[in-house]
């Protein structure tokens, strides 16, 4: 990048259109801000290519952010787009996060074209996720239903929703918002109740490491209350080896100066057994008390028997 010959930021994103507006809306929003000229490079990932296998089964999140980084890597972008969620708790050697943005609605939404809400599905009735950490939590909540996989993008999901696939499906409500589907939305589940996964409804910006400038210019975007609250989250997984295969989930809220973290973990191969909870807060002030924070949340789920809940999600 040399924006003293005026060359343009190229953002690297995958070409859903979800992702796309995501990158749209950092692209305009740099351009506001710092006055840059900025393009966007859509492309295709190995996440958005397998639709018939399960993350977990075919090399997790990471599969969505592989080819955004070659391209980093190649010189052909100068940073990339994520989803945080989707983004794998340790980065490759060379990359970095350089900013984290303030975080949407981080719910998950319930969404059917017959129900209200979980409470009135009949049992029996057909739900479809893509996530495990959904499946855990609905299990826990409504044993009686028939949870199903889903994948695909957001358009994708909600297409065989209405084809009749499934009864309702549960999608995170941060997405529908930004795409101006908030409508479909029949009902959110409270934070307590389905706990979100780490970094949902935040967008994080990755650079390579030796962009100095450029880092250092993102850096100004963060919001620092999301940025902490992710890392606290992220802090968790990354203890307790955090993977699509893991049913995990963890959310971090502020109650006043102080953080509160709380974190539910499924049985990595029976996700009828009881979710195994713990919940922690601090005043954080920095990085590092929201990294503790994560790993204190983590010892505890760790004290209730994690060990045995991660040894069979391997």
């Amino acid at each position: 990048m040399n924006q003293a010959r005026g060359e343009p930021v190229i953002i690297a994103t995958r070409e859903s259109r979800l992702a796309l507006w995501q990158a749209g809306h950092v692209r305009a929003e740099l351009q506001g801000r710092f006055g840059l000229r900025v393009e966007v490079l859509g492309m295709t990932t190995r996440g958005d290519q397998i639709l018939d296998r399960t993350l977990a089964q075919v090399g997790g999140k990471g599969l969505f952010v592989k080819e955004l980084e070659t391209a980093l890597e190649e010189g052909r972008a100068h940073l990339a787009v994520h989803s945080l969620k989707d983004v794998p708790m340790d980065l490759p050697p060379g990359f970095v996060l350089a900013a984290v943005w303030e975080r949407e609605d981080p719910r998950d939404a319930f969404v059917s074209n017959v129900f209200p809400s979980l409470a009135d599905l009949p049992a029996g009735a057909r739900v479809g996720t893509s996530s495990l950490r959904r499946r855990a939590q609905l299990l826990a909540l409504r044993p009686d239903l028939d949870i199903l996989p889903l994948r695909g993008n957001l358009d994708t999901r909600l297409r065989k929703l209405d084809e009749g696939a499934h009864d309702a499906i549960v999608l995170a409500a941060a997405g529908l918002a930004r795409l101006g589907l908030s409508g479909r939305i029949r009902s959110t589940f409270d934070v307590r109740q389905m706990i979100p996964a780490a970094g949902q409804g935040a967008l994080a910006l990755e650079v390579r490491e030796d962009a100095a400038a450029l880092r250092a210019m993102l850096a100004q975007t963060t919001h620092r209350a999301t940025e902490f609250a992710a890392l606290a989250e992220r802090a968790v997984s990354r203890r307790l080896g955090g993977s699509c295969s893991m049913p995990l989930a963890a959310h971090a809220r502020w109650v006043g100066e102080r953080l509160l973290i709380e974190a539910a973990l499924g049985h990595g191969a029976d996700p009828r057994r009881p979710l195994l909870r713990a919940s922690h807060e601090a005043v954080v002030a920095d990085a590092d008390a929201a990294r503790h924070l994560g790993e204190a949340v983590a010892a505890r789920l760790e004290a209730a028997g994690a060990a045995e809940y991660v040894a069979a999600a391997a």
